[in-house]
């Protein structure tokens, strides 16, 4: 197939981009290099299959059409977006545009050829977990800030896009995820930002009294639930989530990667408001729909991630945050 990626040079889209050109597919990248970086696609430069990546805008709506006048996709994985929360509350305006207008200029594009679109979602756009059943498609949504209220109202855009249109249109939530190409600096995760710090000799920073739990996804795991979500469909016009179906506070987080080699602090919350006190995924949908389950534990994916973070320690750029 012909397949777009957006996003596709960050932390996940890289991933995203892996699995397909493995899987035999021409693959096109669009990435406004915002939050990632080109040098997260290194290895599949070489790649016959890695028919072009272009730094691009989606706001760029002329640019947009150019490309699907050009080519003619046979899927699109939308992964571009504003990811941070903080920033979200700090700049609501920045965060809409980029996530719910371009989505919007994006879905018109695919109407025009009947692209199949796969959008990512978040898991921060649930309210909390009330028991350990966890959280699944048919639970409580709580916009508790503008970046999960820009991708509730783009989520709503795709799936009309697909009862009013026909579209074949899928919105995937995968819960925290974290890896190799994480950013270990502000706009990282939890896991990168915590072993770059223990690596470095600094202490690890908990927003908060630490109690607060994530569902914490390797992200090649999540790669390929994304990817898997785009080849079925079955469940076109709908909602999946993806997890471990396992929570961990953010103490035993940290205890986990301090391993007693550097100190833990306790820090105020810098945006209380916007925090869910407990992610717990509840994947059954995927696992019957896609026969998608999660293989990487969280103690491997830690493994993993440092390793990873540790090669990187060379590239001063990288550290920049």
């Amino acid at each position: 197939m012909n397949v777009l990626v957006t996003g596709g040079s960050g932390f996940i889209g890289r991933w995203v981009v892996g699995r397909l050109i493995r899987d035999g597919h021409k693959v096109w990248v669009i990435d406004n290099l915002a939050n990632s970086s080109l040098e997260n696609l290194n290895e599949f430069f070489d790649n016959e299959n890695l028919q072009m990546v272009k730094i691009m805008d989606l706001k760029d709506r002329e640019s947009l059409e150019d490309l699907f006048r050009d080519t003619h996709f046979d899927l699109c994985y939308h992964l571009a977006a504003s990811i941070n929360v903080q920033d979200s509350i700090d700049d609501p305006e920045t965060t809409f545009t980029n996530d719910t207008v371009a989505t919007f200029y994006l879905l018109e594009e695919c109407r025009k050829q009947q692209v199949k679109i796969v959008f990512m979602s978040t898991c921060m756009v649930y309210a909390r977990a009330h028991d350990d059943q966890g959280i699944d498609e048919l639970s409580p949504i709580k916009p508790a800030s503008p970046y999960a209220g820009a991708k509730i109202a783009a989520e709503n855009m795709v799936l009309s896009y697909f009862f009013a249109y026909g579209l074949p249109a899928v919105v995937v939530r995968p819960f925290n995820t974290y890896g190799p190409f994480q950013k270990t600096g502000g706009e990282g995760g939890v896991v990168a930002i915590f072993i770059h710090n223990k690596l470095k000799g600094q202490p690890l920073n908990i927003y908060g009294d630490g109690t607060q739990t994530r569902d914490l996804l390797y992200v090649e795991d999540c790669a390929d639930f994304v990817v898997e979500a785009g080849y079925n469909d079955q469940i076109n016009g709908e909602i999946v989530n993806a997890g471990t179906g396992k929570d961990i506070s953010i103490n035993a987080l940290a205890e986990l990667i301090a391993d007693k080699q550097v100190p833990i602090l306790h820090i105020p919350h810098i945006h209380p408001q916007s925090e869910i006190q407990k992610l717990l995924c509840n994947f059954q949908k995927a696992e019957k729909t896609l026969f998608w389950t999660p293989n990487v534990s969280i103690e491997e994916g830690i493994k993993r991630t440092e390793k990873w973070i540790q090669s990187t320690f060379h590239k001063k750029d990288h550290f920049k945050s």
